[in-house]
């Protein structure tokens, strides 16, 4: 089966998800993308570095930025397994990302789609299209068992 590029870039959201769950933590992963190649990569370190912002897309986008030498990500596409929260959506909006793609929405906090859409309010000066559903089985699966085990013990 060919994989389309968004779940290509997907798989390796996914794959940085599950280093976050090697370490006991919520499985959320998150790439930047330009040009075919990723430049920023993140998952979850809220638990281990005890900070609040340590989010998937944070760590990414900070990355990206750096290896870019560059605020403005233009250009490129965030992929992330779980949509973007409040912060994470205000981060994308700030770095000028072109366009997200993610795999699950998220009922609690979810704000590119599910109880609000910032990356399409026009009461900021940029905007960023987005894509949800990209291999949503696969990204809400890692959700799902992770809290199922996290229930058990």
């Amino acid at each position: 089966m060919m994989l389309t590029e968004d779940e290509r870039w997907m798989k390796e959201a996914i794959l940085q998800a599950r280093i976050a769950e090697s370490l006991g933590e919520v499985p959320i992963g998150a790439v930047v993308v330009r040009d075919g190649a990723v430049v920023g990569a993140g998952y979850n370190l809220r638990e281990r570095d005890r900070d609040p912002t340590a989010h998937a897309e944070m760590i990414a986008i900070r990355q990206a930025s750096e290896n870019l030498q560059a605020w403005r990500l233009l250009g490129c596409t965030l992929y992330v397994t779980l949509e973007p929260c409040p912060m994470c959506a205000g981060a994308i909006l700030q770095s000028r990302v072109e366009r997200v793609v993610y795999g699950a929405p998220d009922p609690k906090a979810g704000c590119v789609g599910t109880l609000m859409d910032l990356l399409q309010d026009s009461r900021f000066n940029h905007a960023s299209p987005w894509t949800s559903g990209v291999l949503h089985e696969e990204c809400s699966a890692l959700l799902t068992d992770f809290f199922r085990k996290l229930r058990s013990r």
